[in-house]
């Protein structure tokens, strides 16, 4: 294990006794085993380094985020940096598809396990916990964009796995629940002010700044974590990609109260199968599907949103029944309507409790719990 931090008072070498002061105020002593700067990308070998320098330590096998390094003879423990608690929880599991491992090697329960507390060492931001079922994880983190990035880079390393549908993480303080807000900034042309007005108003976004000039306007609102899901996608759809919006924890305030979230149900495929024209073309009516002929599909996958607010099982790899009888209708090209694009944020934004994602390196799928 490397040890990174910047060296704010005296000099450090090569192969010398230190003492590392841990959070519970307790002393240990360590030896330095290497000592290395940085010259760009590269990590340089170097003797020693002095005040204000940013250096890398190897020898402390138990170095831990926070941590002082200091003198043997006079230990003084430096003030560690306050962390922001996770305000998302997440459950990771071994994924469970039909599906699973056609895409990658890295399926099992303990390879997924080694990465996801691997990744808790290195981010002081993610906390990582087992839980009563060995293939599942509970994984709490910092926001949805902490979350996708986490889930992005594992899938990008090979490895394959389920998530559950994020929750924010409540507290109850003298009996009264809190929940975490966020402040929000959107800057756009100020035709879509009113815009952004109609999206923040059902997730309880309250205005507390608005300048508005003859071209663009900025408007600032403090909302609840919990109605910022899949904000991103849907302010970048209405306004065209033409404004911005950035969002950083504020505080923990009273619960808000119900926030509307999905209306329509899922069409969920009725059978394994390859996707066909014939059986999109049929589906269509019934909602927007995200897939396309020649996609594979099993049981239970969701493959469209649909217009009605229950699920319905479909049919998309319902092929067209050939028969000797000629039609005057019968070389009619079949007119389908593109599918639409789910990314990673869209999808979690999309499933409800009784759904999960299932993510693999060359497919972002959602699914039915209980399969059907």
């Amino acid at each position: 294990r490397m040890a990174i931090g910047r060296i704010a008072n005296g000099t450090i070498h090569e192969k010398q006794e230190v003492a590392v002061c841990g959070k519970s105020d307790t002393l240990r002593t360590a030896h330095i085993t290497g000592l290395f700067m940085f010259e760009g990308l590269k990590r340089v070998p170097v003797t020693q380094c002095s005040t204000g320098q940013i250096v890398v330590l190897t020898g402390i096998s138990d170095i831990g985020l926070g941590e002082t390094i200091t003198d043997v003879e006079h230990p003084v423990p430096l003030a560690s940096v306050p962390i922001d608690a996770p305000t998302m929880s997440v459950h990771f599991s071994v994924n469970k598809s039909p599906f699973s491992g056609k895409d990658t090697e890295y399926v099992s329960s303990r390879k997924l396990r080694e990465r996801l507390f691997r990744e808790a060492e290195s981010d002081a931001a993610l906390h990582v916990e087992a839980t009563d079922s060995p293939d599942t994880f509970y994984v709490s983190v910092r926001g949805e964009l902490h979350l996708s990035i986490l889930m992005e880079t594992m899938r990008r390393e090979g490895y394959e796995f389920e998530v559950s549908r994020p929750e924010v993480i409540a507290r109850d303080v003298d009996g009264q629940r809190l929940e975490p807000f966020e402040r929000v900034l959107f800057e756009v042309p100020s035709e879509y002010v009113g815009s952004v007005m109609e999206i923040m108003g059902p997730r309880h976004g309250q205005v507390i700044s608005m300048h508005q000039g003859i071209i663009a306007a900025r408007v600032e609102f403090i909302a609840p974590t919990r109605g910022l899901f899949g904000l991103s996608s849907e302010f970048l759809t209405t306004t065209k990609g033409m404004g911005t919006v950035f969002h950083s924890f504020e505080k923990y305030d009273t619960w808000s109260g119900d926030i509307p979230g999905r209306t329509r149900g899922s069409l969920v495929a009725f059978e394994n199968g390859t996707v066909n024209s014939y059986g999109v073309e049929n589906a269509q009516v019934r909602g927007e599907l995200f897939v396309s002929p020649g996609e594979e599909v099993y049981r239970g996958m969701i493959v469209g949103e649909n217009s009605r607010t229950d699920d319905l099982m479909i049919n998309v790899c319902k092929a067209k029944r050939l028969t000797n009888m000629r039609s005057s209708t019968a070389d009619i090209a079949v007119k389908l309507e593109p599918p639409r694009i789910m990314p990673l944020e869209a999808c979690l934004e999309f499933i409800n409790d009784d759904e999960l994602l299932e993510v693999t390196p060359k497919a972002l799928r959602m699914r039915k719990r209980n399969g059907a």
